[in-house]
C-alpha cells in the first residue's frame, strides 16, 4: 500500500479567558488550517461548570455566541458575516490573530498530516475535552487515538518521541543549544 501524502497544517487552540486581567483560561476549541488540502475547520465547546468555577459572574450566553461563530466563519458560512466571505487563508489568519478579548486564540502551532479532519478531531479530544475521571492522559479513552497511520505530528509530538529537534533557533542551534 503506498504511503499517504502528508501536508503541513497549522492550528490554534481557542481559549476563553473570562477575566483577561487574571489570565486564567479554559480551552474551548481548536482551529485547523491545511492550505495544500484547502482545509479550514474549527470545533468548539464550552464547559459551563469550569467556566463558572473560574468566573461565576461571566456572561455565558455572550461567550457561547462568540464561540459558536468560529466554526461558521471557518466554513465560510455567509450567515456568519463579512469575515466569513474572505478567502480561506484570510479567514484562518483572522481567526488566529492575537486578541486580548475574552475569546482568544493561542499561538499558532504547526505539524504534518494526511487527514486534516481527523487531526482536528484528535486535537479537539486531546487539547479541549476534559478526560473522564480515572482516565490517564489528556483525552484518554476509547476513540482518542489519532487517525490510523497519521499522528498529525506537531513539534511537541516530535519532542515527546525524541526523534530530533523540530525548531532551529538563530545561529543554527536547536532548543538544547546544540549545533
Amino acid at each position: 500500500m503506498p504511503a499517504t501524502r502528508r501536508s503541513p497544517f497549522a492550528y490554534a487552540i481557542v481559549r476563553v479567558v473570562p477575566h483577561v486581567e487574571r489570565g486564567e483560561a479554559i480551552n474551548a476549541g481548536v482551529i485547523v488550517g491545511c492550505r495544500p488540502r484547502r482545509f479550514l475547520a474549527a470545533r468548539v465547546t464550552l464547559d459551563t461548570a469550569r467556566l463558572l468555577a473560574l468566573a461565576p459572574d461571566c456572561d455565558e450566553v455572550e461567550i457561547r455566541r462568540h464561540l459558536d461563530a468560529i466554526p461558521h466563519i471557518a466554513a465560510g458560512d455567509p450567515a456568519a458575516g463579512p469575515i466569513a466571505l474572505l478567502s480561506q487563508p484570510e479567514r484562518f489568519h483572522w481567526l488566529v490573530s492575537p486578541s486580548s478579548t475574552v475569546v482568544q486564540p493561542s499561538d499558532v502551532h504547526t505539524g504534518m498530516t494526511s487527514d486534516p479532519a481527523g487531526t482536528l478531531e484528535h486535537l479537539f479530544r486531546t487539547l479541549v475535552l476534559v478526560p473522564e475521571p480515572g482516565a490517564r492522559g489528556a483525552g484518554a479513552g476509547p476513540g482518542t487515538e489519532p487517525p490510523a497511520g497519521d499522528w498529525g505530528d506537531t513539534a511537541a509530538d516530535h519532542e515527546a518521541r525524541g526523534d530530533g529537534p523540530t525548531t532551529s533557533w538563530p545561529g543554527g542551534r536547536d532548543r538544547q543549544g546544540q549545533s
